[in-house]
């Protein structure tokens, strides 16, 4: 490893550190110079969105998750939070067709993560999909309740999932 690379992770290490300590304002600095001296390198621009969410500062996170997710490198688990950091940033920002077309190529990615799901009906509530919302949300609600009331009545919560309007 080179000393270039093992000063990167360093830095990088601290600065996440920084964050997960709770210092995320400091984190957020340091970040901001880590970004700007590696402008190619996904993780520390998730690294950098990240820290923006967390301060409240959603439109300027959203760059770097764009970048985050724009090239190669990502770890899975990185991936799957940066498409849904920048799915519930762009709710949050009234971006609400970005929302729902950023969670749910999470979703497709990701189709165990129920998670993308919420984040999307949520946005597609926001974008008047009210059918659609609730949809998604019923039908998480049957496959993963382990509310015994909920489990009893799995089978009518996920037929009527599909179409809220039926009557007998």
């Amino acid at each position: 490893m080179s000393d270039e690379t093992g000063n990167r992770d360093e830095l990088l290490a601290e600065a996440v550190g920084l964050r997960t300590r709770g210092e995320h304002e400091r984190a957020r600095r340091e970040l901001v110079a880590l970004a700007a001296a590696y402008p190619d390198d996904v993780e520390i621009a998730y690294q950098t969105a990240w820290v923006h969410d967390l301060l409240g500062l959603e439109a300027e996170a959203v760059p770097y998750y764009e970048r985050g997710l724009g090239g190669p490198g990502l770890s899975d688990e990185d991936r799957r939070g940066a498409l849904l950091g920048l799915g519930s940033t762009f709710r949050v920002l009234g971006r609400y067709a970005e929302a729902v077309d950023t969670l749910r190529r999470g979703a497709e990615e990701y189709p165990d993560d129920g998670a993308f799901r919420t984040f999307l009906a949520m946005a597609l509530y926001n974008t008047g999909d009210h059918h659609d919302a609730m949809r998604l949300l019923l039908t998480l609600l049957a496959e993963t309740s382990d509310d015994p009331s909920v489990r009893r009545y799995r089978r009518a919560i996920a037929h009527y999932a599909q179409d809220l309007d039926e009557t007998v």
